[in-house]
């Protein structure tokens, strides 16, 4: 939970309401309905220690220190001031492949308007996985754990933009919360992954930052992955960040980018598909190919989220 001290640095959430109310007409146009998800589109991707990090072939030029470029003005936010479940205006709950079974070999059975998975109060998000079987579930398929997977599909996405999240991860062995986004036309890797977080419990502090197209991919073994530690990211608040603009990809935390992937600007989309919208998904999977082994005592197991904020020029 957030403390007094936290909120005391941070932009009253109640300007920010005020803020984003003025530009409700301009959210209309930003807004773009996202692609249905197809069977192509995986859940957050497995990025194993053993794939080798792979950047595009021109020279990289130093990292900027992160924080909202100059001048660049809010367009979207959720502060989650509104108690209950999340807002239904802003996200939207994938249950998809509850009854086939999630990507990646993932172990749990993602629920829908369930305040037990989901819940927004005092001021925080809170994704719950739970060690539970929802037998009676229409779409069950047979999962020993239950969680929640939010997206902002068909409510918002944006092409190019700076996004800040501030999260506490759970760290329990077998856990994997992600901040990520997805092309809207819904074809994975073609049209592109922006893994702006990934953690999982068996490396506690180690952040992954990741870009994936239909050249730069894990299954390729070209997956575009840089890892950087965050000591306490179990413990406190963070804020994750990316920036994406038309020359470049950079995601950070704490302020300081740690990854970078460029545009080789040669119209070559199999490597650059960053010029399509996106959507923002938010979601805490459970064991799997890059979570591994589950250790059952570690439930409930909670993914907090402060904010989402999204910038643009």
């Amino acid at each position: 939970m957030t403390t007094d001290i936290d909120r005391a640095w941070r932009p009253s959430k109640i300007r920010i309401a005020a803020y984003l109310l003025s530009l409700s007409a301009g959210l209309i146009a930003l807004s773009a309905c996202g692609g249905g998800a197809s069977a192509s589109t995986p859940s957050n991707t497995a990025v194993g220690s053993s794939t080798p990090a792979t950047t595009p072939s021109q020279s990289t030029p130093a990292l900027l220190a992160a924080g909202i470029p100059t001048n660049w003005k809010l367009v979207w936010a959720d502060e989650f001031d509104q108690a209950g479940l999340p807002n239904a205006s802003k996200w939207m709950f994938d249950t998809e492949r509850n009854k086939a079974g999630w990507y990646n070999n993932e172990r749990q059975y993602y629920s829908k308007d369930r305040l037990e998975n989901a819940q927004v109060d005092n001021g925080l998000l809170t994704i719950t996985a739970r060690k539970e079987q929802l037998n009676n579930a229409s779409d069950y398929g047979g999962q020993a754990y239950t969680s929640a997977r939010l997206l902002t599909r068909g409510k918002a996405s944006w092409t190019y933009g700076y996004f800040e999240i501030r999260a506490k991860l759970p760290c329990g062995l077998g856990t994997w919360p992600a901040i990520w986004t997805l092309g809207t036309k819904g074809v994975w890797p073609d049209d592109g992954e922006i893994d702006i977080m990934e953690h999982v419990g068996k490396n506690k502090g180690k952040i992954l930052g990741s870009a994936y197209t239909a050249f730069y991919n894990w299954p390729n073994g070209t997956g575009t992955t840089k890892e950087t530690v965050v000591n306490d990211a179990c413990d406190a608040f963070h804020p994750y960040q990316l920036f994406w603009g038309q020359d470049h990809i950079a995601i950070g935390v704490d302020n300081k980018y740690y990854f970078q992937f460029l545009n080789p600007k040669n119209g070559d989309y199999k490597k650059w598909p960053f010029d399509q919208p996106q959507y923002l998904i938010l979601n805490l999977a459970i064991g799997g190919d890059l979570g591994g082994a589950v250790d059952d005592s570690i439930f409930p197991s909670k993914f907090e989220i402060d904010y989402v904020r999204v910038y643009q020029p």
